[in-house]
């Protein structure tokens, strides 16, 4: 069976319906309008502070973007260690929720045997097993919060990509067989770019949830550095706008994983198939 032949098999691109009536919203309105709503919520938080009824742990954002820009260098640090346990947990997560997704999706016995403890790590709360894995392995290692991220990242690729296995419809199935496609072109032309943008929106949601398993892990022992462990420190000692400093670089984080993960969903899902 020839390539060009088994791609006249997928069906065309799905479109976008628009009700009448309906207009479309100006590209530009998507950037402009979360810049104007932080505009404001920065604006509110300045003058909540300046009105002295705020917590005292809460510094105007002012007195965190000056500490952000003068420890830079020591924040930036911290980022990167956590950023790395987050990219870690990552990319162990998605590789083992992939493999464990295809073998539930080519044997039924097989994923009789996975829903129980897929089930079971996604009720794990995070912040029980954590301590656990961070004496288990050392409080000198990272692997206890490397772990943890790992955990965090499983499910929701597993769940997403398992899904996305089962979407090919059997006539499809039916006619690739007919046409004497092999296994692999079955699976290169049919269930693949069936199957690829589940696992691009599994990535994004996994991404996030890695990096929030990353900081919550750095609060329950091991090494002393990341961003979690920085944030905890400085809120106990009192320097609310160091800590506040720490958790801005939290939060970039968050959003470069973020942006990351959904351009390549946009990318990927540009030519999906129904």
């Amino acid at each position: 069976m020839t390539d060009s032949a088994a791609d006249t098999i997928l069906p065309a691109p799905s479109r976008r319906v628009r009700t009448p009536g309906q207009r479309p919203l100006p590209g530009w309105l998507r950037f402009v309008a979360p810049v104007v709503v932080g505009i404001l919520i920065l604006a509110a938080w300045t003058l909540w502070v300046a009105s002295g009824t705020a917590p005292r742990m809460l510094p105007s954002p002012v007195a965190i973007a000056a500490e952000f820009v003068l420890r830079w260098p020591i924040i930036a640090q911290d980022m990167a260690i956590t950023a790395t346990n987050a990219l870690v947990g990552l990319v162990a997560g998605s590789i083992l929720a992939i493999l464990f997704a295809a073998l539930a999706a080519a044997a039924r016995p097989i994923d009789g045997m996975l829903a129980p403890l897929v089930s079971a790590l996604a009720v794990i709360p995070i912040v029980a097993v954590t301590p656990i894995l961070n004496t288990m392995f050392g409080a000198s290692s990272q692997f206890g919060r490397q772990a943890v991220a790992t955990i965090a990242a499983f499910i929701p690729v597993f769940v997403n990509v398992l899904r996305g296995l089962r979407q090919t419809r059997p006539v499809h199935r039916d006619l690739m067989r007919a046409s004497g496609a092999s296994s692999a072109q079955t699976f290169r032309v049919l269930t693949l770019p069936t199957a690829l943008p589940y696992l691009m929106t599994g990535l994004r949601i996994a991404s996030s949830l890695a990096v929030i398993a990353a900081l919550v892990a750095e609060y329950f022992g091991g090494p002393a550095d990341g961003i979690g462990t920085a944030i905890a420190t400085y809120a106990k000692s009192g320097r609310a706008a160091l800590a506040w400093a720490y958790v801005l670089g939290g939060i970039l984080i968050g959003l470069v994983f973020f942006l990351v993960t959904s351009l390549l969903e946009r990318l990927a899902t540009r030519r999906s198939p129904v």
